[in-house]
Protein backbone atom coordinates (compact mmCIF):
# COMPACT_ATOMS: atom_id res chain seq x y z
CA UNK A 1 0.00 0.00 0.00
CA UNK A 2 2.47 2.59 0.62
CA UNK A 3 4.55 1.77 -2.57
CA UNK A 4 1.47 2.65 -4.35
CA UNK A 5 1.22 5.64 -2.77
CA UNK A 6 4.50 6.64 -2.91
CA UNK A 7 4.46 5.63 -6.42
CA UNK A 8 1.18 8.50 -7.32
CA UNK A 9 3.31 10.82 -5.45
CA UNK A 10 5.80 11.00 -7.60
CA UNK A 11 4.02 10.36 -10.81
CA UNK A 12 1.83 13.62 -10.14
CA UNK A 13 4.89 15.91 -8.89
CA UNK A 14 5.73 15.07 -12.36
CA UNK A 15 2.83 17.41 -14.02
CA UNK A 16 3.34 21.13 -14.92
CA UNK A 17 2.22 21.62 -18.32
CA UNK A 18 -1.70 22.01 -17.97
CA UNK A 19 -4.14 23.39 -20.84
CA UNK A 20 -6.16 25.48 -18.07
CA UNK A 21 -6.84 29.22 -17.44
CA UNK A 22 -3.77 31.34 -16.44
CA UNK A 23 -3.60 31.05 -12.20
CA UNK A 24 -0.22 31.81 -9.99
CA UNK A 25 0.62 28.67 -9.28
CA UNK A 26 2.24 27.94 -5.79
CA UNK A 27 5.92 26.87 -5.97
CA UNK A 28 7.45 23.35 -5.25
CA UNK A 29 11.00 22.55 -5.63
CA UNK A 30 10.15 18.26 -7.03
CA UNK A 31 8.29 18.72 -10.43
CA UNK A 32 9.26 17.73 -14.04
CA UNK A 33 7.27 18.57 -17.08
CA UNK A 34 5.24 15.99 -18.72
CA UNK A 35 2.03 16.72 -20.58
CA UNK A 36 -0.52 14.64 -20.99
CA UNK A 37 -3.72 14.48 -23.26
CA UNK A 38 -5.74 11.93 -21.67
CA UNK A 39 -6.15 13.78 -18.38
CA UNK A 40 -8.73 16.12 -16.85
CA UNK A 41 -7.62 19.58 -16.03
CA UNK A 42 -9.87 21.46 -13.58
CA UNK A 43 -8.78 24.95 -12.11
CA UNK A 44 -9.24 27.38 -9.70
CA UNK A 45 -9.22 30.90 -9.93
CA UNK A 46 -8.66 33.37 -6.59
CA UNK A 47 -12.39 34.30 -6.75
CA UNK A 48 -13.33 30.77 -6.54
CA UNK A 49 -14.62 30.18 -9.81
CA UNK A 50 -14.16 26.60 -10.82
CA UNK A 51 -13.12 25.52 -14.61
CA UNK A 52 -13.46 22.60 -16.51
CA UNK A 53 -10.48 22.93 -19.02
CA UNK A 54 -11.05 26.42 -19.81
CA UNK A 55 -14.28 26.46 -19.51
CA UNK A 56 -16.16 28.47 -16.43
CA UNK A 57 -18.41 25.67 -15.05
CA UNK A 58 -21.27 25.58 -12.18
CA UNK A 59 -20.48 22.43 -9.71
CA UNK A 60 -23.41 20.96 -10.01
CA UNK A 61 -22.30 21.23 -14.01
CA UNK A 62 -18.67 19.81 -12.93
CA UNK A 63 -20.17 16.63 -11.28
CA UNK A 64 -22.42 15.63 -14.31
CA UNK A 65 -19.03 16.13 -16.40
CA UNK A 66 -17.07 14.33 -14.21
CA UNK A 67 -19.55 11.33 -13.65
CA UNK A 68 -19.67 10.91 -17.92
CA UNK A 69 -16.00 11.34 -17.88
CA UNK A 70 -15.87 8.76 -15.10
CA UNK A 71 -18.21 6.45 -16.95
CA UNK A 72 -15.66 6.31 -19.81
CA UNK A 73 -12.62 5.53 -18.39
CA UNK A 74 -12.21 5.16 -14.22
CA UNK A 75 -8.58 5.42 -14.84
CA UNK A 76 -8.31 8.99 -16.20
CA UNK A 77 -5.86 11.63 -13.93
CA UNK A 78 -7.66 14.60 -12.90
CA UNK A 79 -4.62 17.73 -12.06
CA UNK A 80 -6.33 20.73 -9.91
CA UNK A 81 -4.69 23.41 -10.34
CA UNK A 82 -5.16 27.00 -7.77
CA UNK A 83 -3.82 30.64 -7.57
CA UNK A 84 -1.72 31.04 -4.59
CA UNK A 85 -4.73 33.04 -3.32
CA UNK A 86 -6.78 30.63 -3.74
CA UNK A 87 -9.37 30.09 -0.92
CA UNK A 88 -8.77 26.46 0.32
CA UNK A 89 -12.29 25.56 1.02
CA UNK A 90 -12.99 26.58 -2.85
CA UNK A 91 -10.28 24.41 -4.05
CA UNK A 92 -11.60 21.20 -1.48
CA UNK A 93 -14.98 21.50 -3.52
CA UNK A 94 -13.04 21.18 -6.94
CA UNK A 95 -11.32 18.05 -5.20
CA UNK A 96 -14.41 16.89 -3.86
CA UNK A 97 -16.20 16.96 -7.09
CA UNK A 98 -13.70 14.27 -8.25
CA UNK A 99 -13.61 12.33 -5.51
CA UNK A 100 -17.77 12.20 -5.57
CA UNK A 101 -17.23 11.19 -9.16
CA UNK A 102 -15.14 8.11 -8.02
CA UNK A 103 -12.20 9.32 -9.54
CA UNK A 104 -8.70 8.42 -7.42
CA UNK A 105 -5.94 9.51 -9.36
CA UNK A 106 -5.86 12.86 -8.03
CA UNK A 107 -3.41 15.34 -7.87
CA UNK A 108 -2.81 19.08 -7.61
CA UNK A 109 -0.55 21.29 -10.07
CA UNK A 110 2.51 23.21 -9.05
CA UNK A 111 4.92 25.74 -10.92
CA UNK A 112 8.45 24.26 -10.10
CA UNK A 113 10.78 25.86 -8.00
CA UNK A 114 13.42 27.05 -10.88
CA UNK A 115 10.47 28.85 -12.58
CA UNK A 116 9.07 30.71 -9.79
CA UNK A 117 10.31 34.40 -9.92
CA UNK A 118 12.41 35.86 -6.90
CA UNK A 119 11.39 37.92 -4.52
CA UNK A 120 12.14 41.71 -5.23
Amino acid sequence: MFFLLASFMMVSLTMTKQQTIKVNLPVASATQSDFKPDMINLAVNATGDVFYDKSAITLPELDRKLAERYGKDPATSVYISADVNTRYADLVKALDAAKRAGFTKVAFNVKPANAAKPAP
